[in-house]
């Protein structure tokens, strides 16, 4: 008990040590409130690419495996410490368990918070509510940002191999589970007030499946693969968040091709022109 506070409280200072040494005013600052597909999305490569823009990032990560909005949603009604806490500040990762949903969300003046639904209910609408609504009600009477924005993050469809129980939701059919997740966040962002951004990570990801790589998106039928697919993920993110086009940013992990690097960066500029539908990258190849 006594060594896990010494080091939640470590990892306290250098989150204050860190955060001191970025200028705040240069500074976008998002909150994840999600699950493994924001760890996919958000906590890897996204720091760098805006870096080698000429932004900087801080990335907050409100993190429990698998976790639904309306889990999220009863978390926060009952203040429990169910958390992981990822933080990413000057391009240092931090975590500390046990944290409640609302010291996330009190920890920094977030310019964005961004919510999604656990992957299998994701193509679902009517498993949105009344979660999602309670818990952006939730958000917002805590934010420390009174003007904070808030995000809705469309998450991609399985692999067509996928052996995930909640691919039955979509009768195992990649396509309709696609088209299911597009139309349930179009409907959302549509009929909820309050979201300033729709982020088509699901569409960047289908768009490059329709290239030489095919659908090898994901290491395990559902999470992204560990390199360009999560940097496919990483570049919608990018695009959406600074209004700057992923084509041709020069952050590139080395565990990267530049092949593969420029479908993932297409992918997701494509997506972000065209949210609500695939685009064919037939002629990109490897």
């Amino acid at each position: 008990m006594k060594k896990s506070f010494v080091k939640n409280v470590f990892a306290l200072l250098l989150i204050a040590f860190y955060s001191l040494s970025v200028q705040a005013k240069d500074v976008i600052k998002i909150l994840a409130i999600g699950n493994s597909f924001s760890d996919d999305a958000v906590e890897n490569y996204l720091y760098e690419l805006a870096k080698a823009a000429g932004d900087s990032l801080v990335i907050g990560n409100a993190y429990i495996g698998g976790c639904s909005l309306e889990t999220h949603n009863k978390n926060a009604g009952s203040n429990a410490a169910a958390y992981s806490y990822r933080k990413i500040v000057g391009g240092k990762k931090t975590t500390i368990a046990n944290s409640t949903l609302l010291s996330c969300i009190k920890d920094e003046p977030w310019d964005y918070i961004s919510f999604q639904q656990a992957s299998p209910n994701s193509g679902i609408y009517a498993t949105y509510f009344p979660y999602l609504t309670d818990l952006m009600k939730y958000t917002k009477s805590n934010a420390t940002n009174h003007r904070v924005k808030f995000i809705l993050h469309r998450t991609w469809a399985y692999a067509k191999t996928s052996s995930h129980t909640g691919f039955a939701n979509y009768h195992n059919n990649q396509d309709e589970m696609y088209r299911a997740i597009v139309d349930a966040t179009r409907k959302v962002v549509k009929e909820v007030k309050g979201f300033k951004l729709l982020i088509p990570s699901g569409t960047a990801i289908q768009n490059a499946r329709t290239s030489a790589i095919g659908d090898n998106l994901c290491r395990d039928g559902y999470h992204l693969e560990l390199t360009y697919g999560r940097y496919t993920a990483a570049c919608t993110w990018f695009e959406a968040l600074t209004g700057k086009s992923v084509v041709g940013n020069t952050y590139v992990p080395e565990t990267i091709n530049s092949s593969k690097a420029k479908i993932a960066q297409n992918a997701a500029h494509y997506a972000i022109r065209k949210p609500d539908e695939v685009t064919s990258m037939a002629s990109f190849s490897l």
